[in-house]
């Protein structure tokens, strides 16, 4: 495609900060590989923009800096979660990713299972928390988890890469852990284990979405067992498998899903889902609206192991990116 130049944002309020400055790094890497030219804008832990140490005036419907595509790189709260995508929209700028609902809903595990469940998707058994909840009835509230047997997962509602997350073992754990899921949200998420593999599957598109092969995630021995932040990005810390080791049928099974689910939340651009395989039984986990995006995050490796280079990738992006900032104009709301 004709060379663009393209805003890459990076940062962001999240705990996920430093993690998105990893991935903002890589894109403008990959997009100078690709002939684009990258503008960086930094966003602060305070939530300011700036650009070369400079603070942005943003002007509603004038753009961004210029910039012909906007690549919001922000994981999490304030940057995942819709609020910049409707900040983005205002400025009038194509930006890379989903939309305002998409990012709203899947950022928030309780809603997106909610909306799974309410469409009969497979996915493990959950119940939602809040934190006035355990204060005003902590004996309730624990008792009415016993169903989801042991051990079970506590995360807060509204986060990602594995931050606030605890594996519980023992009745005492519970509180602790919805404590510690507590300080980052004031809604919580308790999930049953769930057995077999853990696979992800990457999807782009808009209007017809594609797939990749699933990859299978393999731990490092002697990890704790569940694929945690220190897993996620620590060097060794895990392998990805591609294709996962599974029969083709299920495979195609984890595919379809991902396409469904990615369609069912009305995604745009790109996605990641997520999956626990136990033989031919698939559940979905998980949707990932801006997932992490350096050149060996998985993401990028679905797609490059299909024979899509990371500069290639993010090409189709930004296409889509530009198409459906594109076909949104032509209405007239």
């Amino acid at each position: 495609m004709k060379p663009l130049t393209v805003a890459v944002l990076g940062g962001g309020r999240s705990s996920e900060h430093e993690v998105s400055l990893a991935s903002a790094a890589s894109i403008r890497e990959g997009l100078e590989q690709g002939g684009h030219s990258a503008i960086q804008i930094d966003v602060g832990r305070d939530g300011v923009w700036r650009r070369d140490g400079s603070e942005l005036a943003l002007v509603p419907g004038r753009g961004l800096e210029g910039a012909d595509v906007c690549f919001p790189a922000l994981h999490g709260p304030f940057g995942e979660d819709g609020t910049v995508q409707g900040l983005l929209e205002c400025l009038d700028v194509a930006y890379v990713g989903a939309g305002v609902f998409a990012s709203a809903l899947c950022i928030d595990k309780v809603a997106f299972k909610e909306l799974m469940r309410q469409r009969g998707v497979p996915q493990v058994d959950y119940r939602a928390v809040r934190a006035d909840q355990l204060a005003g009835d902590p004996v309730g509230v624990l008792a009415s988890l016993s169903a989801l047997g042991l051990p079970v997962f506590v995360k807060p509602a509204r986060l990602g890469s594995s931050v606030g997350i605890g594996r519980v073992t023992s009745e005492h754990e519970l509180a602790e852990a919805l404590e510690v899921a507590f300080a980052h949200d004031p809604l919580a998420i308790v999930e049953a284990a769930a057995g077999g593999m853990e696979v992800e599957c990457s999807v782009i598109g808009n209007g017809e979405p594609i797939a990749s092969q699933p990859g299978e995630i393999l731990l490092r021995a002697g990890e704790a067992g569940w694929y945690d932040y220190e897993a996620k990005y620590t060097p060794g810390g895990m392998q990805l498998v591609v294709p996962a080791r599974l029969p083709g049928h299920v495979r195609e099974r984890v595919r379809e899903l991902a396409l469904s689910t990615y369609t069912a939340v009305r995604c745009a651009g790109l996605a990641r889902v997520d999956f626990f395989v136990e033989q031919e039984d698939v559940l979905v986990n998980e949707l990932n609206t801006m997932p992490g995006f350096t050149a060996t995050s998985v993401f990028a490796s679905l797609f490059v192991a299909d024979g899509l280079s990371y500069p290639e990738l993010l090409d189709r992006l930004l296409a889509l990116a530009l198409e459906r900032h594109a076909e949104e104009r032509s209405h007239t709301y």
